[in-house]
């Protein structure tokens, strides 16, 4: 799973619970921002193997620390408890569910991968794998993305009293992480190297998050402005 995972991020905003757009895209990816600086220490392992399945070179044989299950539930832990303390000691306006919201969206990002992964994710350490495999299926696993990930923009934009220079704008964003997708399924490419692909993943996820951020401040002072 790729785009899909923002999906979560999307859907999970809402006005109520307060929680900022970007920090849920952090959130979401946040397992695998941990992948990739463990893979960077040479601590996790990965192979990039062109055709290792349909729809991604990424055969992750051992990450252990940051996406079994045992560890998803950890580090889901650990977010929400960190989103709550600072936001409790810096005077956030926020609910007491939007830590517990946070620390949901990062374990979202295990429940979806264990739909498209083969079994690499284990359960504890490096045992009892498991995965469901659908990125042996190209086209079916590329449907998932966008369908959810257009179900979650939906979901955003019912759910939140928005300008509509915001409304556009994430339209436009949502459409630009199809783009993404497409190119990252069907595009032929030669794989990188591990380290590189780790570097990959935290200058687009990141690059994801900032985007987010600048989308939740279009149309912002002018809705403030109105009477």
């Amino acid at each position: 799973m790729f785009v899909g995972h923002y999906s979560i991020a999307f859907a999970a905003k809402t006005e109520r619970n307060r929680v900022p757009l970007w920090v849920l895209f952090v959130a979401v990816q946040f397992l695998d921002y941990i992948w990739a600086t463990l893979v960077l220490l040479g601590i996790e392992k990965l192979r990039v193997i062109k055709g290792f399945t349909a729809g991604s070179m990424l055969d992750s044989y051992f990450h252990p620390y940051s996406h079994s299950l045992i560890a998803a539930v950890a580090w889901s832990g650990v977010a929400a408890l960190a989103y709550g303390t600072f936001c409790s000691r810096h005077g956030c306006q926020y609910r007491k569910s939007a830590a517990l919201i946070v620390g949901l969206a990062v374990f979202s990002h295990w429940i979806l991968d264990l739909i498209a992964h083969p079994r690499d994710l284990p359960i504890y350490d490096n045992t009892w794998k498991v995965g469901f495999g659908l990125w042996n299926y190209r086209d079916p696993e590329f449907a998932l993305e966008i369908a959810v990930l257009a179900g979650g923009i939906i979901l955003y934009l019912a759910r939140n009293a928005t300008a509509a220079i915001r409304r556009k704008a994430v339209i436009v964003f949502g459409i630009a992480l199809v783009v993404v997708q497409i190119g990252d399924t069907y595009v032929p490419r030669t794989p990188l190297t591990d380290k590189a692909t780790a570097i990959g993943v935290w200058i687009f996820y990141t690059l994801f998050v900032l985007i987010a951020f600048v989308v939740e401040k279009i149309g912002r002072r002018r809705q403030i402005d109105l009477p």
